[in-house]
């Protein structure tokens, strides 16, 4: 009888550890969300793997030559979304010397420019049959 007491005891001793340890008195807090992602570059890809949008920082490149004859691009912010084919249809870009936002049509090239750069702010407009526009102000 003895031993059946102790037996019961130790029973109902090891059902409310068991309890103690499922329900817990102190449930694992959720994992935290880090509060900043920070990395040289970040792109999103499509089930295929291909990249679809970036965000990235390009070095300046002092021998880079421009469309309208410059030479030289400052420290660039570029920020690419990409269509499936590969092309991409917006850019934002920051530069030290202002910023400027591309947006591409179905054809090439059929795509709209607006610069803010120095003291220059222009908007380009390009149609698929290669004329174009330009606004200043």
């Amino acid at each position: 009888m003895k031993a059946q007491r102790i037996a019961i005891g130790l029973t109902v001793l090891n059902l409310l550890i068991l309890g103690y340890a499922v329900c817990g008195a102190n449930p694992t807090p959720p994992a935290e969300i880090a509060p900043v992602l920070r990395a040289h570059a970040l792109e999103i890809v499509d089930d295929q793997g291909r990249v679809r949008a970036m965000i990235r920082v390009f070095p300046p490149d002092p021998s880079a030559k421009m469309p309208d004859g410059t030479t030289g691009y400052p420290e660039t912010v570029l920020l690419r979304l990409i269509n499936s084919k590969g092309a991409p249809n917006v850019k934002i870009s920051a530069t030290e010397d202002g910023s400027g936002i591309g947006l591409g049509g179905a054809s090439n090239p059929t795509y709209m420019q607006l610069l803010a750069r120095g003291d220059t702010t222009l908007i380009k407009l390009f149609n698929k049959d290669g004329q174009q526009q330009v606004i200043k102000p």
